[in-house]
């Protein structure tokens, strides 16, 4: 459904609306964010990315990047846990004095799923995963709140196909996580202009509708969508991700 209208919105006036705007991208590894970073860099953003993927593809995506972005900045410190992460997010509102539009991206891997062994291990990954996500969540919502900025938050939760009962369990949990936590903090921004959305693997936990986001081009047509005035009525959205294997 969605996709329709995105694929409608004339690519200029998403480049009028964009251009200038302060829009931090987080989790961007050569696997997942590369089409959302560079759609925000194309319709020239100011850009603050964080990665711990400092591989000489990475280092090339960012010079990549510096060109197009109208401005850009790089962080590379890992923000895996609580404190990490209120301390980043603090950290990046100071470098542009606010932001417009977060995309917090993260994902769960095939290892990551083959290792988990009990209820417990379960719990603790979605957790590690979802951590980060929820406190530059609030950290973001609360700074826009402040500057009066009508903005956008969109966390991203990838991972790969199910192989197995256990693994479609672990996807329909991490799923039921996210769009928990996604519908509590759109709720609590609501009257502060703040939207609050989520990308979430698609399961067969829950029933489905409407098309699925197939690939990382989606994923940014649609996080440009959201950033932009036609995504200001969408929040609290829990969208269907069903992802290629890379």
């Amino acid at each position: 459904m969605y996709m329709g209208v995105i694929g409608n919105s004339p690519e200029g006036e998403i480049l009028r609306e964009l251009a200038g705007t302060r829009v931090l991208v987080t989790g961007l590894t050569r696997d997942i964010g590369v089409d959302v970073a560079r759609a925000f860099a194309d319709v020239r953003c100011r850009l603050v990315v964080q990665t711990n993927d400092l591989t000489p593809d990475m280092t090339a995506l960012v010079a990549l990047l510096s060109q197009s972005a109208a401005e850009l900045k790089l962080y590379t410190d890992p923000i895996r846990s609580a404190d990490p992460a209120i301390r980043f997010a603090q950290g990046c509102q100071q470098a542009f004095g606010g932001l417009d539009t977060v995309v917090n991206l993260q994902t769960i891997t095939r290892e990551e799923m083959r290792l988990v062994a009990s209820e417990a291990d379960v719990e603790r990954l979605i957790t590690a995963k979802l951590t980060p996500l929820t406190h530059i969540t609030r950290v973001c919502a609360n700074r826009m709140r402040v500057i009066f900025a009508e903005g956008s938050i969109l966390n991203v939760l990838t991972m790969p196909a199910p192989e197995s009962a256990r693994q479609a369990a672990i996807a329909g949990l991490a799923r039921t996580a996210l769009a928990a936590m996604t519908r509590g903090e759109a709720g609590q921004w609501a009257d502060q202009s703040v939207r609050i959305n989520c990308i979430a693997p698609r399961t067969d936990v829950v029933p489905q509708s409407g098309a699925a986001l197939k690939s990382e081009p989606d994923i940014a047509a649609l996080a440009l969508y959201l950033a932009s005035r036609r995504g200001k009525t969408l929040s609290s959205h829990i969208f269907d991700a069903e992802m290629a294997e890379r």
